[in-house]
């Protein structure tokens, strides 16, 4: 054997190294050749979520719907008027020209417009009191008073929506109001439709 030949398991290995360099060589020119023709092998899920989530975050902070909806019937026809307000998010009073509801639950029948004497205090028609009303409202602001207790950032304002049919008395209207402000709620809005 001569001094100057490779030794015999040198030899193998060295094709075979090149072998595998050629081989990858030509996994990086299939690559390429797919980037270029806009082949996508694979998707990364964890860069779809991460924009999914930022979306979700970007939807819910510019959602400003509010939480009153008004479905206007033959019972309940607003005032029509030009204020840009939008409405915030308290308690509301319904009143239409069959009942009073306190968020969208009703409580009290309406007789033509007007209370009954039967669901005012000591059943009497000039009576301003109305008890059914005033016991749902407390029981809403002592709700709202909880969530004031743990959560700063949700004060209570005593401040509750009225929705109101613009053929109700003004009689009806001061019954309610009067009502409310027993029930600690001393600052009114007033929802109206919004005129094209």
């Amino acid at each position: 054997m001569s001094r100057n030949a490779p030794p015999t398991s040198a030899v193998p290995a060295r094709t075979q190294i090149a072998r595998e360099r050629s081989e990858r060589e030509l996994r990086r020119a299939r690559r390429r050749a797919g980037f270029a023709a806009g082949e996508v092998k694979e998707l990364n899920i964890v860069a779809m979520m991460d924009m999914m989530t930022i979306l979700l975050v970007f939807l819910l902070k510019s959602y400003s719907a509010s939480s009153l909806s008004i479905n206007p019937t033959e019972d309940l026809r607003l005032p029509a008027s030009t204020a840009q307000v939008q409405p915030q998010d308290n308690i509301n009073v319904t009143i239409s020209m069959r009942e009073v509801a306190v968020n969208d639950r009703p409580v009290v029948r309406i007789e033509n417009g007007v209370i009954a004497a039967r669901d005012k205090a000591q059943g009497r028609a000039d009576s301003f009191f109305v008890g059914k009303l005033h016991d749902v409202l407390k029981k809403e602001v002592d709700k709202q008073k909880y969530v004031a207790r743990y959560n700063p950032g949700a004060p209570f304002g005593g401040r509750v929506n009225v929705v109101a049919d613009k053929r109700v008395p003004y009689r009806t209207l001061v019954d309610v109001l009067y009502t409310a402000g027993q029930a600690e709620l001393g600052e009114y809005k007033f929802m109206v439709m919004k005129s094209e």
